[in-house]
């Protein structure tokens, strides 16, 4: 069965490149997306995804207070923080929310797949 991925960014184009990669992978698959936080945590529960991918900048609320309300209702499902704003500092925080791990957006598509693909692969 395949490994099913949500992705939250506020930017549909961006939602299109990341799914247009992800499923480049065999036995992974894109089972939704949101276009911000809150959305991502109603699609979250309601999906109940194997790996969610957000977005740290977002209207209504941005990755780290998804990340931390998904953390307590979905303590198993691995995030990947995917932002323009990484840094030390968010990086920090998002690991003290239970974020797994922190890209860039500057790095290649094909790096986000990877730690897809390495995340859902280890045990939870």
């Amino acid at each position: 069965m395949d490994k099913r991925i949500l992705i939250v960014d506020d930017c549909a184009p961006i939602r299109g490149l990341i799914r247009e990669f992800i499923e480049l992978r065999p036995g992974i698959k894109v089972c939704g997306e949101a276009a911000d936080g809150f959305e991502g945590v109603e699609k979250g529960l309601e999906l109940k995804p194997d790996a969610i991918i957000l977005d740290f900048s977002m209207p209504r609320m941005n990755g780290l207070q998804a990340a931390l309300i998904l953390r307590q209702v979905a303590p198993d499902i691995p995030i990947i923080l995917f932002t323009m704003y990484k840094d030390a500092v968010i990086a920090r925080l998002a690991r003290n929310v239970g974020v797994a791990s922190v890209l860039s957006k500057t790095d290649q598509l094909t790096i986000l797949a990877d730690e897809v693909q390495r995340l859902i692969a280890s045990p939870n």
